[in-house]
Protein backbone atom coordinates (compact mmCIF):
# COMPACT_ATOMS: atom_id res chain seq x y z
CA UNK A 1 0.00 0.00 0.00
CA UNK A 2 2.62 2.38 0.56
CA UNK A 3 4.25 1.62 -2.73
CA UNK A 4 1.24 2.13 -4.58
CA UNK A 5 0.58 5.18 -2.57
CA UNK A 6 4.25 6.57 -2.96
CA UNK A 7 4.89 5.67 -6.46
CA UNK A 8 1.39 4.67 -8.41
CA UNK A 9 2.87 5.37 -11.83
CA UNK A 10 5.18 2.77 -12.46
CA UNK A 11 3.75 -0.56 -10.72
CA UNK A 12 4.10 -1.99 -13.95
CA UNK A 13 7.93 -2.80 -13.74
CA UNK A 14 6.68 -5.87 -11.38
CA UNK A 15 4.45 -7.55 -13.68
CA UNK A 16 5.90 -10.01 -15.52
CA UNK A 17 9.54 -9.68 -13.66
CA UNK A 18 9.37 -13.83 -12.61
CA UNK A 19 8.30 -14.69 -16.57
CA UNK A 20 12.02 -16.29 -17.59
CA UNK A 21 11.75 -18.03 -21.11
CA UNK A 22 14.31 -19.92 -22.22
CA UNK A 23 16.39 -19.96 -18.96
CA UNK A 24 18.63 -22.79 -18.63
CA UNK A 25 19.97 -23.67 -14.88
CA UNK A 26 23.63 -22.52 -15.98
CA UNK A 27 21.85 -19.01 -16.32
CA UNK A 28 20.60 -19.40 -12.77
CA UNK A 29 23.44 -20.49 -11.12
CA UNK A 30 25.18 -17.92 -12.82
CA UNK A 31 22.01 -15.08 -11.38
CA UNK A 32 22.88 -16.89 -7.97
CA UNK A 33 26.34 -15.71 -7.95
CA UNK A 34 25.29 -11.63 -7.92
CA UNK A 35 22.70 -12.47 -5.84
CA UNK A 36 24.93 -14.34 -2.89
CA UNK A 37 27.78 -11.68 -4.14
CA UNK A 38 25.52 -8.52 -2.96
CA UNK A 39 24.26 -11.12 -0.04
CA UNK A 40 28.17 -12.07 0.78
CA UNK A 41 29.33 -11.47 4.64
CA UNK A 42 26.75 -14.62 5.99
CA UNK A 43 29.70 -17.09 6.67
CA UNK A 44 32.21 -14.24 7.72
CA UNK A 45 31.48 -14.25 11.14
CA UNK A 46 32.65 -17.82 11.13
CA UNK A 47 36.01 -16.89 10.53
CA UNK A 48 36.57 -15.12 13.73
CA UNK A 49 34.93 -17.62 16.09
CA UNK A 50 37.67 -17.63 18.43
CA UNK A 51 37.78 -13.95 18.85
CA UNK A 52 34.29 -13.97 19.97
CA UNK A 53 33.05 -13.56 23.34
CA UNK A 54 30.76 -16.75 24.07
CA UNK A 55 30.52 -17.84 21.08
CA UNK A 56 27.83 -20.62 21.70
CA UNK A 57 25.36 -17.62 22.22
CA UNK A 58 26.65 -14.73 20.40
CA UNK A 59 27.46 -16.14 16.98
CA UNK A 60 24.49 -17.78 15.87
CA UNK A 61 22.26 -14.34 17.48
CA UNK A 62 25.11 -12.27 15.62
CA UNK A 63 23.99 -13.85 12.27
CA UNK A 64 20.20 -14.38 12.54
CA UNK A 65 20.02 -10.85 12.87
CA UNK A 66 21.97 -9.56 11.14
CA UNK A 67 20.61 -11.82 7.76
CA UNK A 68 17.30 -10.68 8.57
CA UNK A 69 17.95 -6.65 8.47
CA UNK A 70 19.98 -6.80 5.57
CA UNK A 71 17.58 -9.17 3.71
CA UNK A 72 14.50 -7.00 4.60
CA UNK A 73 16.70 -3.87 4.15
CA UNK A 74 18.02 -5.11 0.85
CA UNK A 75 14.61 -5.87 -0.41
CA UNK A 76 12.58 -2.48 0.70
CA UNK A 77 15.35 -0.81 -1.34
CA UNK A 78 15.26 -2.97 -4.19
CA UNK A 79 11.37 -2.33 -4.52
CA UNK A 80 11.80 1.43 -4.03
CA UNK A 81 13.82 1.06 -7.24
CA UNK A 82 11.22 -0.57 -9.21
CA UNK A 83 8.30 1.14 -7.92
CA UNK A 84 10.29 4.49 -8.52
CA UNK A 85 11.60 4.13 -11.73
CA UNK A 86 10.27 3.23 -14.99
CA UNK A 87 11.61 0.33 -16.70
CA UNK A 88 13.18 1.93 -19.30
CA UNK A 89 15.38 3.83 -16.51
CA UNK A 90 16.13 0.47 -14.84
CA UNK A 91 17.53 -0.45 -17.90
CA UNK A 92 19.90 2.61 -19.10
CA UNK A 93 20.30 3.72 -15.50
CA UNK A 94 24.36 3.06 -14.77
CA UNK A 95 23.86 3.13 -10.88
CA UNK A 96 19.82 3.10 -10.16
CA UNK A 97 20.14 4.05 -6.64
CA UNK A 98 21.86 7.41 -8.05
CA UNK A 99 19.39 7.47 -10.31
CA UNK A 100 16.37 7.36 -7.74
CA UNK A 101 17.60 9.87 -5.61
CA UNK A 102 17.98 12.14 -8.02
CA UNK A 103 14.96 12.12 -9.03
CA UNK A 104 12.86 12.01 -6.12
CA UNK A 105 15.32 14.11 -3.58
CA UNK A 106 16.62 16.83 -6.00
CA UNK A 107 19.55 18.37 -4.82
CA UNK A 108 19.69 16.02 -1.69
CA UNK A 109 20.59 13.43 -4.40
CA UNK A 110 24.10 13.76 -3.93
CA UNK A 111 23.98 12.12 -0.93
CA UNK A 112 23.07 8.97 -2.24
CA UNK A 113 26.70 8.56 -3.20
CA UNK A 114 28.17 9.58 -0.30
CA UNK A 115 25.69 6.21 1.49
CA UNK A 116 27.19 3.85 -1.61
CA UNK A 117 30.48 4.64 -0.50
CA UNK A 118 29.95 4.12 2.90
CA UNK A 119 28.15 1.12 2.57
CA UNK A 120 31.28 -0.19 0.75
CA UNK A 121 33.71 0.77 2.95
CA UNK A 122 31.82 -0.85 5.82
CA UNK A 123 31.89 -3.99 3.57
CA UNK A 124 35.58 -3.46 2.96
CA UNK A 125 35.58 -3.35 6.41
CA UNK A 126 34.39 -6.19 7.21
CA UNK A 127 35.78 -8.72 4.63
CA UNK A 128 39.63 -7.25 5.56
CA UNK A 129 39.05 -8.51 9.60
CA UNK A 130 37.29 -11.92 8.67
CA UNK A 131 39.36 -12.87 5.30
CA UNK A 132 42.43 -11.89 6.62
CA UNK A 133 41.72 -14.77 9.99
CA UNK A 134 41.47 -17.03 7.16
CA UNK A 135 44.93 -16.42 6.46
CA UNK A 136 46.36 -15.63 10.04
CA UNK A 137 45.14 -19.39 10.93
CA UNK A 138 46.71 -20.77 7.42
CA UNK A 139 50.39 -19.17 8.72
CA UNK A 140 49.70 -20.27 12.17
CA UNK A 141 48.99 -24.02 10.72
CA UNK A 142 52.12 -23.45 8.57
CA UNK A 143 49.72 -23.66 5.52
CA UNK A 144 51.25 -20.57 4.38
CA UNK A 145 54.49 -18.73 5.50
CA UNK A 146 54.53 -18.49 9.08
CA UNK A 147 54.96 -14.42 8.79
CA UNK A 148 51.01 -14.19 8.09
CA UNK A 149 50.53 -15.25 11.46
CA UNK A 150 52.59 -12.66 13.30
CA UNK A 151 50.86 -9.77 15.10
CA UNK A 152 51.67 -6.36 15.67
CA UNK A 153 53.25 -5.69 19.34
CA UNK A 154 51.05 -2.47 19.50
CA UNK A 155 47.67 -3.20 17.89
CA UNK A 156 47.57 -7.09 18.44
CA UNK A 157 46.28 -7.56 15.32
CA UNK A 158 47.29 -9.53 11.88
CA UNK A 159 48.81 -6.76 10.08
CA UNK A 160 50.88 -9.24 7.30
CA UNK A 161 47.84 -11.79 6.70
CA UNK A 162 45.68 -7.40 6.60
CA UNK A 163 48.05 -6.77 3.95
CA UNK A 164 48.12 -10.14 1.91
CA UNK A 165 44.21 -9.76 1.41
CA UNK A 166 44.97 -6.33 0.08
CA UNK A 167 47.62 -7.10 -2.29
CA UNK A 168 45.17 -10.57 -3.50
CA UNK A 169 42.09 -7.93 -3.76
CA UNK A 170 44.49 -5.84 -6.01
CA UNK A 171 45.10 -8.50 -8.36
CA UNK A 172 41.95 -9.79 -8.91
CA UNK A 173 40.88 -6.10 -10.16
CA UNK A 174 43.84 -5.98 -12.79
CA UNK A 175 42.24 -9.26 -14.28
CA UNK A 176 39.14 -7.91 -15.49
CA UNK A 177 37.55 -4.43 -15.51
CA UNK A 178 34.03 -6.26 -15.67
CA UNK A 179 32.45 -6.76 -12.18
CA UNK A 180 30.45 -9.94 -13.58
CA UNK A 181 33.39 -11.78 -14.83
CA UNK A 182 35.38 -11.23 -11.45
CA UNK A 183 31.90 -12.30 -9.54
CA UNK A 184 32.40 -15.44 -11.84
CA UNK A 185 36.36 -15.93 -10.96
CA UNK A 186 35.69 -15.44 -7.06
CA UNK A 187 32.15 -17.54 -6.86
CA UNK A 188 33.42 -20.60 -8.63
CA UNK A 189 36.42 -20.85 -5.83
CA UNK A 190 34.14 -19.75 -2.95
CA UNK A 191 31.74 -22.13 -3.15
CA UNK A 192 33.93 -24.89 -4.11
CA UNK A 193 35.90 -23.96 -0.70
CA UNK A 194 32.24 -24.19 0.84
CA UNK A 195 31.78 -27.51 -0.36
CA UNK A 196 34.68 -28.81 0.60
CA UNK A 197 34.48 -27.35 4.37
CA UNK A 198 31.06 -29.02 4.54
CA UNK A 199 31.95 -32.55 3.17
CA UNK A 200 34.51 -32.08 6.11
CA UNK A 201 31.56 -31.25 8.39
CA UNK A 202 29.95 -34.38 7.47
CA UNK A 203 32.86 -36.79 7.53
CA UNK A 204 33.80 -35.29 10.94
CA UNK A 205 29.34 -35.92 12.03
CA UNK A 206 30.16 -39.36 10.90
CA UNK A 207 33.82 -40.63 12.48
CA UNK A 208 33.47 -38.11 15.28
CA UNK A 209 29.74 -38.31 16.57
CA UNK A 210 28.67 -35.62 18.73
CA UNK A 211 27.74 -37.95 21.33
CA UNK A 212 31.32 -38.98 22.04
CA UNK A 213 32.63 -35.43 20.97
CA UNK A 214 29.65 -32.73 22.06
CA UNK A 215 29.73 -30.06 19.68
CA UNK A 216 29.22 -25.96 21.09
CA UNK A 217 27.33 -25.44 17.96
CA UNK A 218 25.43 -28.25 15.97
CA UNK A 219 22.82 -28.21 13.46
CA UNK A 220 20.35 -31.12 12.13
CA UNK A 221 22.05 -33.38 9.80
CA UNK A 222 19.88 -32.64 7.19
CA UNK A 223 20.68 -29.04 6.89
CA UNK A 224 24.65 -29.62 5.70
CA UNK A 225 23.50 -32.46 3.42
CA UNK A 226 20.64 -29.70 1.62
CA UNK A 227 23.94 -27.13 1.54
CA UNK A 228 25.92 -29.65 0.10
CA UNK A 229 23.37 -30.11 -2.88
CA UNK A 230 23.18 -26.26 -3.41
CA UNK A 231 26.98 -25.95 -3.73
CA UNK A 232 26.86 -28.58 -5.99
CA UNK A 233 24.60 -27.01 -8.02
CA UNK A 234 26.38 -23.75 -7.97
CA UNK A 235 29.73 -25.39 -9.03
CA UNK A 236 28.75 -27.53 -11.58
CA UNK A 237 25.95 -25.50 -13.56
CA UNK A 238 28.35 -22.51 -14.44
CA UNK A 239 31.36 -24.67 -15.03
CA UNK A 240 28.79 -25.84 -18.19
CA UNK A 241 27.26 -22.49 -19.02
CA UNK A 242 30.53 -20.08 -18.62
CA UNK A 243 33.52 -22.46 -18.84
CA UNK A 244 36.22 -19.76 -19.36
CA UNK A 245 35.56 -17.65 -16.40
CA UNK A 246 35.59 -20.49 -13.92
CA UNK A 247 38.53 -22.04 -15.49
CA UNK A 248 40.24 -19.03 -14.89
CA UNK A 249 38.68 -18.69 -11.22
CA UNK A 250 40.00 -22.54 -10.54
CA UNK A 251 43.24 -21.43 -12.53
CA UNK A 252 44.04 -18.67 -9.91
CA UNK A 253 43.03 -21.16 -7.18
CA UNK A 254 45.62 -23.78 -8.33
CA UNK A 255 48.54 -21.13 -8.64
CA UNK A 256 48.81 -21.39 -4.65
CA UNK A 257 50.01 -25.26 -4.96
CA UNK A 258 53.33 -24.36 -6.60
CA UNK A 259 53.72 -21.61 -3.59
CA UNK A 260 52.65 -23.81 -1.21
CA UNK A 261 55.00 -26.47 -2.13
CA UNK A 262 58.13 -23.96 -3.20
CA UNK A 263 57.64 -21.39 0.09
CA UNK A 264 55.85 -23.82 3.02
CA UNK A 265 56.16 -27.96 2.03
CA UNK A 266 60.01 -27.95 0.81
CA UNK A 267 61.48 -24.62 1.54
CA UNK A 268 63.64 -26.03 4.80
CA UNK A 269 64.94 -29.33 1.74
CA UNK A 270 66.11 -26.27 -0.50
CA UNK A 271 68.66 -24.00 1.76
CA UNK A 272 68.34 -21.07 -1.39
CA UNK A 273 64.59 -20.64 -0.68
CA UNK A 274 64.61 -20.99 2.86
CA UNK A 275 67.30 -18.49 3.46
CA UNK A 276 65.01 -16.12 0.98
CA UNK A 277 61.87 -16.67 3.77
CA UNK A 278 64.01 -16.27 6.71
CA UNK A 279 64.85 -13.06 5.69
CA UNK A 280 61.83 -11.85 4.64
CA UNK A 281 60.62 -12.62 7.86
CA UNK A 282 62.83 -10.85 9.93
CA UNK A 283 62.22 -8.04 6.87
CA UNK A 284 58.59 -8.01 7.52
CA UNK A 285 59.12 -8.07 11.60
CA UNK A 286 60.97 -4.79 11.55
CA UNK A 287 58.92 -3.00 8.75
CA UNK A 288 55.71 -4.12 10.12
CA UNK A 289 56.36 -4.46 13.69
CA UNK A 290 55.00 -7.98 14.22
CA UNK A 291 55.75 -10.93 16.32
CA UNK A 292 54.92 -14.44 16.50
CA UNK A 293 51.91 -15.64 18.74
CA UNK A 294 52.32 -17.67 21.24
CA UNK A 295 51.58 -21.19 20.94
CA UNK A 296 48.78 -22.79 22.71
CA UNK A 297 48.84 -27.01 23.68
Amino acid sequence: MIIKKLFPAYLDSFEGMFELPNIGAGQVALAFYSGLWAYNGWNYLNFITEELINPTRNLPLAIFISMITVTVIYLLANLAFYAGTSPDELLESKAIAVTFANKYYGPMGIIMPILVAGSCFGTVNGIMLTSSRLFFVAGRNEHMPRVLSYLNVQWKTPVPAVLFTCLLSLFYLLLSDNIYTLINYVQIVNWLAIAIATCGLLYLRYTKPPKDYPRPLQVGLAWPIIFLLGCVFLIVFPIIQAPMDTAIGIGIMLTGLPVYLIFVQYRRKVPFIDNIMDEATVFAQKLLLVVPTEKKD
